[in-house]
């Protein structure tokens, strides 16, 4: 008799009509093939896999998308709720039937001549009490291979899939790779995703964003954990305690680059434990432990560095477990190496751009795509944590709110309480750069890093977070921080990189009750002598400047943090709307 598993399977398949069905068993001898076999395979511009200099860096292929396939299509992304009001505005809806039958439609046939590759794999430690057992069909090598990088994917996920039907679906197709065909569609109440069209790893690893954020947040808010785009790390002190923390931080606010922090402060060191995805549970003892779901990086190649991120361009070549993978970097024909802006030493005199042209040094265009990517596996991390696979997963004493903001933020604030800390997630924004928008400096509103990822009404999300700290015990300590404040000349006063180890040791001050903090209407900031900056060349008076609080400049961002709230009606709770309110009346002060 076959199982709830086998019956989707077969489900997908008549609708799909693959040439054959191939059920991967996650082994290293069948990534060898499935990457053997996509550098025999021509797709549009070329084979899928490309091998790169395997001295350099070894067990390292590049992939190249289609030109219209790079990034995540937010526009065509719908979170398909039974009632557009629980989608909420921070998601595109659809009638989930409606929805559908349009994707029936598209993927009838879509396989046609492919093979369907079909994908166990776990989110989480399978021994895990938080872990998720999940399957996915796929006609992209390239996701295949990808998904084992990323998962816990294989024969124990496979037994872990038997005799159940509670288990993540998803479906997937490459399609044509046509734009006007492309959706990728979350249906919450069935747990399952449906994406067609796209190849691009946000869009098509469906244990990503899609399930990991969108379809996970979900299935917190209704068993009563959360599911965060946070990252996860230890931080070891000089006399070997360890004390872990969550980050959730907006793009380009350096979290992979926290996560992998090679400290500037001497006899601390950071564990890595992720730097994407946190899974927050409340334990028996009434703490929150966090584990990550994944097991690998997809992270943003250009402006990767030794100087930004040591740590993380020592797991790109250190090549111990499964494929790395670098999809639309630029090649160095000559030495048969990946290349992207930002990279260390002189740019090479010829190169093949992310679509495989000539490109040379001054041209207009970027050699390596913008969001060109690397997928590799977490177990290559040299500061890796000893309790990454740890099934309970590590106790959280310290979240912080993160965001891109030239001014008016401090350094880093501790909130009064949990529901204040809420707040400063709820308001939490980060302006735009050059690269990311052509007009510099808007502020966007990004709640918990959540915004494109919260999978029901970011609202109901507020509130489900305040009523996770009514049932903690023992919450952990809230904080903001804001590395990118700038002086006159709009130059960064603060160093920044390995130095945001001096913040984080007054986090942690504050966390153990070692040091005392100053109340402002903001929250509670450091006094300047409790912050460890004697060797740093800072003057007294730019550091003070990072902690400035000039109530009467918050008048523009209360209006802002209001307009932003009043899209959430009735759902937005009142505890949040009593902080702005407080805000305001210091603003009239």
């Amino acid at each position: 008799m076959a199982t709830a598993v086998e019956e989707w399977v077969e489900e997908q398949a008549r609708v799909a009509q693959p040439a054959r069905i191939h059920w991967c068993d996650g082994t290293e001898g069948e990534a060898l093939r499935l990457l053997e076999i996509g550098q025999n395979e021509e797709r549009l511009n070329g084979p899928v896999f490309i091998e790169l200099n395997q001295k350099k860096w070894p067990k390292a292929f590049l992939h190249r998308s289609h030109p219209t396939d790079v990034a995540r299509t937010e526009h065509l992304t719908y979170v398909c709720h039974p009632s557009r009001e629980m989608s909420g505005p921070n998601n595109n809806w659809m009638e989930p039937g409606e929805a559908k039958r349009l994707l029936t439609r598209l993927s009838t046939g879509c396989m046609k001549g492919r093979t369907m590759y079909v994908l166990p794999y776990m989110m989480g430690h399978p021994d895990s009490p938080y872990a998720k057992a999940c399957i996915q069909i796929t006609d992209s090598s390239y996701v295949a291979v990808s998904m084992r990088i990323m998962t816990r994917l294989g024969k124990q996920a496979l037994e872990k899939l038997k005799n159940r039907n509670d288990f993540v679906r998803g479906f997937h197709s490459i399609g044509d790779l046509s734009p006007r065909r492309r959706f990728i569609m979350h249906f919450p109440d069935d747990n399952l995703v449906w994406s067609i069209g796209s190849g691009y790893g946000g869009n098509a690893l469906l244990g990503k964003k899609c399930f990991s954020l969108r379809i996970a947040s979900w299935l917190g808010y209704r068993q009563g954990w959360l599911a965060e785009h946070m990252v996860i790390m230890g931080i070891e002190d000089p006399q070997g305690e360890i004390t872990y923390i969550c980050g959730a931080f907006p793009s380009a606010c350096g979290k992979t680059n926290l996560a992998m922090m090679e400290s500037a402060l001497g006899g601390y060191r950071v564990w890595t434990l992720g730097d994407d995805i946190a899974w927050l549970n409340i334990g028996p003892d009434g703490r929150l432990w966090a584990i990550n779901p994944e097991t690998g990086y997809f992270g943003v190649a250009p402006g990767t560095s030794m100087v930004s991120n040591p740590n993380m361009m020592r797991t790109l070549r250190r090549g111990l477990f499964t494929p790395t993978l670098f999809t639309n970097v630029a090649l160095n024909p000559e030495t048969n190496e990946p290349w992207w802006e930002g990279l260390d030493g002189p740019v090479p005199e010829k190169l093949l751009d992310w679509q495989g042209r000539p490109w040379k040094p001054g041209s207009k265009e970027k050699a390596a795509h913008p969001n060109s990517r690397f997928t590799v596996s977490i177990y290559n991390t040299p500061t890796l944590s000893p309790e990454f696979d740890n099934p309970r997963g590590v106790p959280i004493s310290a979240i912080i709110f993160g965001g891109r903001r030239g001014h008016l933020i401090p350094l880093v604030v501790e909130s009064f309480d949990w529901t204040h800390g809420v707040f400063l997630g709820a308001r939490m924004g980060s302006e735009t750069t050059a690269a990311a928008a052509g007009e510099v400096g808007i502020v966007r509103r990004d709640p918990m890093a959540m915004l494109p990822f919260c999978g029901y009404n970011l609202g109901v999300y507020f509130r489900h977070w305040l009523n996770m700290g009514q049932r903690l015990s023992r919450p952990p300590k809230i904080f903001s921080v804001n590395w990118f404040r700038v002086d006159e000349d709009g130059r960064f006063i603060w160093p920044g990189f390995g130095h945001n180890m001096r913040v984080l040791k007054w986090i942690i001050d504050r966390v153990k009750g070692r040091v005392p903090a100053r109340e402002t209407p903001v929250g509670l900031i450091p006094y300047l002598e409790d912050l460890v900056v004697d060797d740093l060349n800072l003057p007294r008076e730019k550091l003070a400047k990072l902690f400035e609080i000039k109530m009467s400049e918050w008048k523009k961002e209360v209006e802002e943090i209001r307009q932003f709230f009043k899209q959430y009606g009735q759902h937005m709770p009142r505890e949040l709307l009593d902080h702005l309110e407080a805000m305001e009346r210091a603003v009239r002060i």
